[in-house]
């Protein structure tokens, strides 16, 4: 008898947790996504591999090598993260020997962060916002891990224009302050 009232409390438990856990999955019980969470999820559209001109302000011509830039996005960590690189297109994946930049952008908390582990061998750390016209989604740097002996990138701005094409802005500074623009003007290969 002791054993058949065992029974029945543990299905009555299970019951009404598996009510609760149904209830808490139900939409109308889901909070409205925050503007971090619309942002990453803007971001993570752009998953795929990526092709286009890159034109750099002030022109600088050792970093003007006629070839196009290839950035290739990819959702990873069960959805919990986007792996963002970037190389130049046809170049050997030997990151040791060409910039091969990798951006690691992600949710903490209300935020959306990105990690930039730049070829300078710092990792700025940015944080998001909605471009003034609502648009773009901006990085606002936070803080620098590493040495910024060779400067460190600041500042991003991505702006999806549709599924096939987006447009990414990068303001790296220099030793000095200089500040460097470098404009992405990429279409979907992948």
């Amino acid at each position: 008898m002791k054993s058949h009232r065992f029974l029945l409390s543990f299905v009555v438990f299970a019951v009404v947790a598996l009510a609760a856990a149904q209830s808490d999955m139900h939409p109308s019980n889901q909070a409205a996504p925050t503007d971090a969470q619309k942002s990453f999820t803007e971001i993570k559209s752009l998953a795929g591999t990526w092709q286009g001109s890159v034109k750099i302000d002030p022109p600088m011509p050792q970093w003007d090598t006629g070839k196009p830039t290839q950035v290739t996005m990819r959702v990873t960590s069960r959805g919990n993260a986007l792996v963002h690189e970037m190389s130049e297109a046809g170049s050997p994946d030997d990151p040791a020997k060409y910039d091969h930049p990798v951006t690691m952008f992600y949710l903490d908390g209300d935020r959306l962060l990105l990690t930039h582990f730049c070829d300078a061998g710092n990792r700025p750390r940015m944080a998001a916002r909605k471009s003034a016209d609502s648009k773009a989604v901006e990085f606002d740097l936070l803080d620098v891990a590493g040495s910024t002996k060779h400067g460190h990138m600041e500042h991003a701005v991505f702006n999806v224009i549709d599924a096939d094409h987006h447009t990414e802005d990068w303001t790296f500074i220099m030793p000095g302050d200089k500040a460097i623009r470098a404009h992405l003007d990429l279409q979907r290969i992948k």
